[in-house]
């Protein structure tokens, strides 16, 4: 490859690095994505502003912070429906919500994370608010624990040997863990991430018995205490077998 495309394929490296930065979260100031993506701040200007022209990202003249632009839903529009997890998941999602009274989240695990692709928020003024979007490590929490358990033995001993996990993790007792959490059929958490905060997740299989998802419900840990998630688990696992036999 030639210099100049070398030097075009890094521009469109570095203006899909500015678009990723709002999966974190939706407005920024140009300097904290120069600092957030490490690039120089005449480097994220000029890229800003070829993204602003185009569509993809709107400056608020007042704040001088940018967010995603239209032509960012105009493409999501384009989607492919039928298959989308996401999409095919909500009325089952909401169905349990209103059954359950708590926040519903669906993950899919991408490498050595887990990304929540839907969310049904809990109507009850005290909730777990659960941002779409949202990355998190595959080490702790109840998705995270289905997302790996239920995995096939291969790819769940790859998982087990990720080096960015934390050293104070013993693998030996987490695939204890994986083993006992496939025989339930469930996974739970208890203030394990986040202080306040419980979860109960079960597995979503396709119509081919692969593994796609976790369906979760999560909720403060003084309402969704140990035994209230445990009362909650033949709904989910209920909602999680519907969700799956929608997919293909």
């Amino acid at each position: 490859m030639s210099e100049e495309g070398k030097s075009n394929v890094r521009a469109v490296e570095r203006a899909l690095d500015l678009l990723l930065c709002f999966t974190i979260r939706s407005e920024w100031a140009m300097g904290e994505l120069a600092e957030q993506t490490g690039l120089h701040k005449s480097t994220v200007h000029r890229m800003l502003a070829t993204l602003e022209d185009k569509g993809f990202v709107s400056r608020d003249r007042l704040t001088e912070r940018y967010r995603l632009g239209l032509r960012v839903w105009e493409l999501s529009a384009n989607m492919p429906q039928t298959d989308d997890p996401g999409i095919i998941s909500l009325p089952e999602m909401e169905r349990l919500r209103d059954t359950l009274g708590e926040t519903v989240s669906l993950y899919i695990r991408d490498g050595g994370e887990r990304i929540r692709i839907q969310a049904v928020q809990s109507n009850q003024a005290v909730r777990r608010v659960a941002p779409v979007g949202a990355r998190l490590p595959l080490y702790v929490g109840a998705s995270s624990k289905v997302l790996i358990a239920f995995e096939s033995p291969g790819k769940r001993e790859e998982l087990l040997r990720e080096s960015t996990w934390p050293e104070s993790i013993d693998r030996n007792q987490f695939r204890r863990m994986m083993s006992e959490i496939r025989a339930s059929g469930y996974a739970t958490s208890f203030e394990e991430r986040e202080a306040g905060a419980a979860a109960v997740a079960a597995p979503v299989y396709n119509r081919s018995g692969i593994l796609i998802a976790a369906l979760s419900v999560s909720g403060p840990s003084n309402r969704l205490t140990m035994d209230a998630m445990g009362e909650y688990v033949p709904a989910i696992m209920e909602a999680a077998r519907r969700i799956g036999a929608l997919l293909r």
